[in-house]
């Protein structure tokens, strides 16, 4: 919808002319022969960042959790421990029982956090009859959970029940520099205790293409195996690792653009009585409730577009999200301020 203030998802940005220029101009050669100089330097420098051992670049997210999954999971009935709203139960089409034979322990977290002591409740008898307990996923930041920031003292809590039981811990990082800048904890602090975590560069951070995945070099080294059994090997990849080595030099601080960006939205649409609980309001997601205003979320989305303004739906019935990136103008901002409230007919509070 051309004019329209995109507030869709972080997915929606555009690589800028920088970034093009990087991308045209990036030495390359065979990735698949680990010849690509700079597909190497991308993955090493997430590592380090991630404070991890070794990475392994990637087309997308999905394929870093797919393969994660893979490389920790067991043949005979092993279990994922996350939460119920955690993307690979709700967008991966099925992938956890298709690549890794993985049953799901869905936990309802609060925003997508969950506690150790919830993880240490999942965990299965030591029983033939029962899955056994193997992995344990974290979202950083929670995608349907509102973009709410694991505080480090969570992850840390759940990583100690893990490592009282064995169970392997992975990290979703689809949003992990969105934390960072949110919290001013370091990537390497929320990441380093898992064995395997990832970041994407293809939401706030404004690259088209790419994900790194990480942990120990004997993962990773297997990681390769699954990477070419699933397609995700590449050539001359150097060109869109490029655009991901530009995003970590230029689009990391700006973040902090985003987020003001959406408190302003969010601050602005609950004086207005648009129903948004601000306490969710922590990075660059805001949560719009229509059901007290009497709408389906089909109605409230086609009232919206009507105004010029774009939101996706959730897993909740009633809540549409609205997401600021770095394709979001405070002049698109001011403009969704003004659309919102009269699409969905809220007059504002005296």
């Amino acid at each position: 919808m051309a004019g329209a203030v995109n507030l869709y998802s972080d997915t929606q940005t555009r690589p800028s002319e920088g970034m093009r220029r990087a991308i045209a101009s990036a030495d390359v050669g065979d990735e698949q022969r680990r010849e690509d100089p700079t597909t190497r330097h991308l993955e090493e420098r997430v590592a380090e960042l991630l404070g991890q051992e070794a990475g392994l670049f990637l087309p997308s997210g999905t394929m870093c959790n797919q393969i994660a999954l893979r490389l920790h999971a067991r043949p005979g009935g092993d279990e994922l421990i996350l939460d119920r709203t955690a993307h690979p139960i709700i967008a991966e089409a099925g992938g956890p029982a298709w690549n890794a034979g993985l049953m799901i322990h869905a936990l309802d977290g609060d925003g997508g956090i969950f506690s150790g002591d919830q993880v240490r409740a999942a965990i299965r008898a030591d029983s033939r009859y029962l899955p056994r307990s193997r992995i344990v996923s974290v979202e950083q930041t929670t995608n349907m959970g509102g973009g709410r920031v694991w505080p480090l003292k969570a992850v840390r809590n759940v990583l100690g029940a893990a490592r009282e039981h064995g169970l392997r811990a992975h990290m979703d990082g689809a949003r992990l520099m969105n934390a960072v800048i949110a919290s001013g904890v370091s990537a390497a602090q929320f990441a380093g205790g898992f064995d395997t975590a990832w970041l994407d560069f293809t939401k706030g951070l404004g690259a088209p293409v790419g994900a790194v995945l990480c942990g120990s070099a004997e993962l990773i080294e297997e990681g390769w195996r699954w990477k070419q059994q699933m397609g995700g090997a590449m050539r001359q990849a150097g060109i869109v690792a490029a655009g991901c080595l530009y995003a970590l030099d230029h689009n990391v601080e700006r973040l902090a653009d985003d987020h003001a960006r959406a408190r302003r939205l969010g601050e602005a649409l609950h004086d207005a009585g648009v129903p948004v609980d601000l306490e969710q309001v922590e990075t660059n997601f805001i949560q719009v409730d229509v059901g007290p205003l009497g709408l389906t979320r089909e109605e409230a989305m086609g009232r919206m577009k009507d105004e010029g303004v774009l939101l996706s739906t959730t897993v909740w019935p009633t809540k549409l999200r609205a997401v600021t990136h770095l394709g979001v103008t405070d002049d698109d901002v001011d403009a969704a301020i003004e659309a919102i409230p009269r699409a969905l007919g809220v007059l504002a509070r005296a």
